[in-house]
């Protein structure tokens, strides 16, 4: 679900994006979704505690990760990659593919990490990202798709929940309220201010002419039900499957559930049976 106040009224907000971001009149930003990495402290005033503390399962969004590569038995490598407002696309794009360069350099067994050099497989790598990660994974894929890196083959993408949208209303979007409407408008102009609005390819693929360039042989695409963004999921997997590219497409569709909720219940039923569908994709045939 997704809930915008677009007339905020704490008279210090200058915009209220819930849920994922308020920003301030004076310049403050505070983000609903994530947190900024906190270093370690001995000082109490940090807030921060580095020595033998407990912490909820509940409160790691990372352990959907740690399934994931105990499950499917993979090196995953996640992306620090700077967020926007502060950093307004194209740089998380940019950053995302510094980190796939960065993985790129162990190919030949000589690079700075050596748990790569010695155990990845460059010849099967996946992208993956849910929500706005879903569209960074895309969009990495596209520009792997014409500039390629020597000796790495991205098999396939998997995007849980994509952020992608559009001007015009489609499937059940036509029935949401006008303000949260706005609001995702707003959250993307917000992160790309010199886009050329919400169908511009960079959040709307379904508008990009080179779509049947993206640079792998298979797509994983997962949608929820009750997510607003469902139907971009699933516009994205039509648009690409007409556009001339020749790779498989497999969705899932998850019923009763809204957007990323595997990162809130990740040892729920449906969370679980996402990530088996996500395992099996990985080592599918292609």
């Amino acid at each position: 679900m997704f809930s915008f106040n677009m007339d905020a009224a704490k008279a210090d907000v200058a915009r209220d994006l819930s849920p994922f971001i308020i920003l301030y009149k004076d310049g403050r930003i505070e983000r609903l979704i994530g947190n900024e990495i906190a270093p370690p402290s001995d000082d109490p005033k940090s807030n921060v505690q580095s020595k033998d503390v407990k912490v909820p399962s509940r409160q790691l969004t990372i352990i959907t990760l740690t399934f994931l590569v105990a499950e499917a038995k993979v090196i995953a490598i996640s992306v620090d990659y700077r967020r926007v407002p502060e950093h307004p696309i194209p740089v998380p794009y940019d950053d995302s593919w510094a980190a796939l360069n960065w993985a790129a350099s162990h190919v030949n067994g000589d690079g700075p990490e050596e748990w790569l050099n010695k155990h990845a497989d460059f010849s099967k790598v996946f992208l993956a990202g849910d929500s706005a990660g879903g569209n960074i994974a895309h969009h990495v894929a596209m520009r792997f798709g014409q500039e390629k890196l020597n000796g790495v083959r991205v098999s396939g993408i998997v995007l849980i929940n994509p952020y992608f949208w559009g001007e015009e209303p489609i499937g059940n979007e036509v029935n949401e309220l006008e303000r949260v409407l706005k609001g995702i408008s707003a959250t993307w102009h917000l992160a790309c201010p010199q886009t050329s609005g919400c169908d511009d390819p960079l959040i709307n693929p379904a508008k990009d002419p080179n779509l049947s360039s993206l640079g792998c042989s298979k797509v994983f695409v997962a949608v929820c039900e009750e997510d607003l963004l469902r139907d971009r999921g699933l516009l994205y997997c039509k648009t690409l499957k007409k556009s001339g590219w020749s790779g498989e497409i497999q969705i899932m569709e998850v019923k009763g559930e809204g957007h990323v909720f595997h990162l809130f219940k990740p040892t729920s039923v449906n969370a679980v049976a996402m990530l088996k569908n996500i395992v099996s994709f990985i080592h599918g045939q292609n």
